[in-house]
């Protein structure tokens, strides 16, 4: 739901930063400040400070900053709803009023909750019942003892068809519930509803808070129709949205920085008991865009380790497929491949935890398993076989919808290309039938030689000296910033381009840096984020960059008056221009570069950068002018000031 200001400002109001802090950190006063060791680095003197009078907290040593969700967001690894519902109760604030349908569909959201708790006891006492001695002896042969079984909630559901109904009814509830709950099965040709799960070992799944709102279960029978069984969707579970273990491994993987996720349930608590919590398994389905967007939001890096067999590696690709399109700077997945024909439990059991973690330790990066995709299995002996590989990583490098990592996978493939079409064509000529290298590097290379360049490049380049002048600039990096505060919603579709951006200025570098950091309320308007700057010890900067915008001849498009469109055309096209220092001096490394002696493949590589370099590099002259003429017909009119 959406938070009222005024309610947030009540929470901020009745509870002082170092009260929330205090409970993790142990502060003391320092003059009008708390100071203490940083929770989020390992440090000896303290660098961490809060100011209770300015509500928020920093840490020099890692640069983080905030009030009091922001505090609880990084170190508990909680969402915004969660960490505002926390403090809410901290400080005694009842949360914001709801509609009539909001509110009835709260009740009925708890009330299938209570329903569920209520069967998940049930199943948990059934295990450990007479009942329940062949699922306890298929866990104990799994190394899942007791101690793990309560760990991990684990239940036994009865053979019987009507079991759970009917002992869910002698506690008072209906019928109407348990099928919206999913644990009956029902239809217009079912006479009478009966249980889903029947004889199985029965894994409770958790929302993000810890409360159970599905089950997923384990059929005991060796024939029965579905080895693993799954509720099915209600109001409450969508499977492709959640992530088996998350609520228990969420800290583990926040304080850490990795996240692991393994194919199966048995397999995420086996891997979690051998001593690694930050585990998560995916719901008997292959990674959904939701599911990577939540491992996102812990680790940069996720790792992704499926069972060693083609299904597993299957499992691997379409995750891929998945990414491909998603996958972005800071948005990546590693891959940990596991011996043929076993599974992280069989690894644990067989190698112990050390093996396990050297796996996780030589993940694959999400690069290195893509070309594995397209080359596996595959032959490569006639110029249409390789065509075709080409053409495929091609297609599949294409779904990047991220620009500057799509271009750095298309110079990838390209390297990657040379050297396996190289091994491929030495292997032909030995005729010994050799491995192939995919990725191991080789002098030489398929291209023939392309003849003397005289000058290096076959068109002369933009002149730079205008670029030069002008790129890079504090007047251009106070206008990068003025449009940034006045337009604050552009923060949000620039914030990779924004936090790629050089700066000359680390006055200015840092004020970008405490930007990117605001949080989702101070982007509501200019002056949302206006007064957060100002909290966040900001202010006298935004002050000066103000000041010194007004007096820009381009000031019209940087205050907020101006439409969004304006700004962030003008917006794109500095953060554009900023990129010219740096693409200059790639050019005189690659032109070094070209004028040594060096292998084929590599003068081919360093020439298709250079035209590549040369390309933007001209792109940069259009954005020039492109600058230099907005706004001076209809662009600047008086509505946009």
């Amino acid at each position: 739901m959406k938070f009222p200001p005024e309610f947030l400002d009540e929470i901020r109001a009745r509870l002082p930063v170092s009260e929330v802090v205090a409970k993790r950190v142990k502060l003391r006063k320092q003059g009008r400040e708390w100071a203490g060791l940083s929770p989020f680095t390992s440090e000896k003197t303290p660098s961490f400070f809060v100011n209770d009078q300015k509500g928020f907290f920093h840490d020099f040593s890692s640069g983080k900053h905030g009030d009091i969700f922001a505090f609880l967001r990084e170190t508990e690894g909680v969402g915004f709803p969660e960490a505002v519902e926390r403090l809410a109760a901290m400080a005694g604030v009842p949360m914001p009023s709801q509609s009539d349908a909001e509110s009835a569909e709260d009740k009925k959201r708890a009330s299938l909750i209570e329903v569920l708790a209520l069967a998940a006891r049930m199943f948990e006492t059934n295990l450990q019942q007479p009942i329940g001695a062949k699922a306890r002896g298929y866990l104990s042969d799994r190394g899942l003892g007791p101690p793990v079984q309560q760990r991990f909630s684990l239940g036994y559901s009865s053979p019987e068809r009507f079991a759970l109904r009917d002992a869910l009814a002698a506690k008072g509830v209906g019928a109407d519930q348990m099928i919206e709950a999913g644990l009956l099965i029902h239809g217009e040709d079912i006479a009478v509803p009966y249980d889903r799960f029947r004889d199985r070992v029965i894994f409770p799944i958790h929302d993000r808070s810890g409360r159970v709102i599905a089950f997923g279960g384990r059929a005991m029978e060796p024939g029965a129709k579905a080895k693993y069984l799954n509720s099915p969707e209600t109001a409450l579970f969508h499977k492709g949205s959640l992530l088996f273990n998350h609520h228990r491994a969420r800290k583990a993987a926040h304080d850490s920085g990795e996240i692991i996720v393994v194919e199966g349930y048995i397999d995420a608590i086996s891997v979690s008991e051998a001593g690694f919590p930050n585990v998560v398994a995916p719901l008997g389905t292959a990674l959904t865009a939701d599911q990577c967007a939540l491992l996102w939001g812990i680790a940069t890096e996720p790792i992704l380790c499926f069972d060693g067999d083609s299904a597993g590696r299957r499992a691997a690709f379409r995750a891929i497929e998945t990414a491909l399109s998603l996958i972005g700077a800071g948005k990546s997945l590693r891959f940990a491949l596991l011996p043929e024909g076993q599974d992280p439990d069989d690894l644990i059991r067989l190698s112990g935890p050390a093996a396990m973690a050297e796996h996780f330790k030589g993940a694959l990066p999400f690069a290195d398993m893509l070309f594995i995709r397209e080359t596996d299995g595959e032959h490569f002996d006639t110029p249409e076989q390789r065509a075709a590989l080409e053409r495929r990583l091609g297609e599949a490098v294409g779904k990047i919808a991220d620009e500057p990592l799509r271009r750095h996978y298309q110079a990838d493939v390209k390297r990657r290309l040379a050297t396996f079409f190289g091994d491929e064509r030495e292997r032909m000529g030995r005729g010994d039938g050799g491995a192939r290298r995919a990725f191991g590097p080789r002098r030489g290379g398929p291209f023939p030689p392309r003849g003397p360049r005289v000058g290096l490049a076959e068109a002369p380049l933009p002149p730079q000296s205008k670029l030069g002048r002008r790129a890079r600039s504090p007047a251009r990096e106070i206008m990068i910033l003025a449009i940034a505060v006045g337009h604050p919603s552009l923060l949000e579709s620039h914030c990779e381009e924004l936090a790629a951006t050089e700066f000359a200025g680390p006055s200015l570098g840092a004020f970008r840096d405490a930007l990117i950091a605001a949080p989702a309320e101070a982007l509501a308007s200019s002056t949302a984020l206006a007064e957060w700057l100002n909290g966040a010890g900001r202010g006298a900067e935004y002050e000066r960059i103000i000041a010194v915008a007004a007096k820009m001849p381009d000031w019209w498009c940087m205050r907020p008056q101006a439409s969004d469109a304006d700004a962030d055309h003008v917006l794109q096209q500095n953060l554009l221009l900023q990129q010219a220092p740096a693409l200059h001096r790639e050019l005189k490394l690659v032109e070094r570069s070209l004028a040594t002696e060096q292998t084929t493949e590599q003068s081919e590589l360093d020439f298709a950068r250079l035209l590549d370099i040369k390309a933007k590099l001209a792109e940069l002259v259009d954005a020039e002018a492109a600058i230099d003429g907005f706004g001076d017909q209809s662009g600047r009119t008086s509505s946009a000031i």
